[in-house]
């Protein structure tokens, strides 16, 4: 039974005697597409695009600087002997729980010091480490690491003259699946929605992969007599099944305390117009009773006795012209 995956070469290319590795070059690109992801959706959550470079600039450093310290801790008995070598990362060793940690915790910083709410942006953020993460596993391939104990199936690659599990395949199928889900559940799902959703659902469902796929591992890290990234996964899904559930929750809440004061609004609104209507009738009344009482006796009564009044007004000018006679 062959490889289903040729036996890599890990140098991609040599510059003035330098190799650089295909490690390298494949973390880079997954680095570079999950930023590009993040860029594009900010503008989307109300994250000014230059706001969003200071992240990406601030979140890559800290991240892969969090992700080498990760590894390195607990794999300090390799690098005791040799700490220079704690820096050469083209041979890699970067722990993605670490990047994950120190790159959004940088982002969380930096968006509390900007007063901008943190779950909006990372709802922005978060489908670029998916996608990441897709293209950037396969630097492990090119490492021959990262992959699980010997298989016979189809699909299994050789190391080291062994066939065994491809774990690094399995991760980035499920990441680009999950980048997918991601991108067109934020684009289509309208109702339900809260800040901070897409967080929840990428850190519990990157969790179940991480929790399943870490079994099948040889390298994985150790703390205590177990491996650390299924520890840490667990840990994640109920963090974030809770946290889901707190969100949706506090979601409602916010929605109906809106709905409610639009309704408050629209009541008196309405009992303002109303007062207005009524503001407006009361002159127009008054303004009717004064023509009527300048006229005379009111418009029923000149109706009622016309004669009466013409009269009134021949006896009172007969009188007038009597006196005038007289004089």
């Amino acid at each position: 039974m062959s490889s289903f995956l040729p036996v890599p070469d890990p140098i991609a290319f040599s510059i003035f005697g330098i190799d650089v590795r295909w490690y390298g070059v494949l973390v880079t690109l997954g680095i570079c597409a999950g930023g590009f992801v993040f860029y594009k959706r900010a503008p989307k959550r109300g994250i000014d695009q230059d706001r969003a470079l200071d992240i990406l600039l601030w979140g890559t450093v800290l991240g892969v600087i969090g992700a080498r310290l990760y590894y390195v801790v607990f794999e300090w008995e390799r690098y005791a002997g040799d700490l220079k070598e704690i820096f050469n990362l083209r041979g890699g060793g970067l722990a993605i729980h670490g990047g994950l940690i120190f790159g959004i915790g940088t982002a969380v910083f930096l968006l509390r010091r900007w007063k901008i709410d943190p779950l909006k942006c990372l709802d922005a953020l978060i489908p670029g480490f998916p996608i990441g993460q897709a293209i950037g596993r396969w630097g492990n391939y090119f490492n021959s690491e990262a992959h699980g104990g010997p298989t016979d199936l189809p699909w299994a690659i050789e190391v080291d003259g062994q066939l065994v599990h491809p774990t690094f395949l399995y991760e980035s199928i499920w990441c680009l699946l999950l980048f997918v889900f991601l991108i067109l559940f934020d684009r289509y799902v309208k109702q339900g929605r809260f800040d901070g959703q897409l967080v929840m659902f990428y850190g519990f469902f990157y969790s179940v992969e991480r929790l399943i796929v870490e079994g099948l591992r040889t390298d994985s890290l150790i703390i205590g007599s177990f491996k650390q990234a299924q520890v840490l996964s667990i840990l994640i899904m109920v963090a974030c099944g809770v946290g889901y559930a707190y969100l949706a929750r506090a979601g409602e809440e916010k929605e109906a305390a809106e709905s409610a004061a639009l309704s408050g609004g629209s009541a008196a609104a309405e009992v303002a117009s109303g007062a207005s209507s009524q503001a407006a009738e009361e002159p127009a009344a008054a303004e009717a009773v004064t023509e009527v009482s300048a006229e005379g006796p009111g418009a029923s009564g000149q109706a009622g006795s016309g004669d009466s009044y013409q009269e009134s007004y021949q006896a009172d000018y007969q009188a007038s012209y009597r006196d005038d006679y007289q004089e």
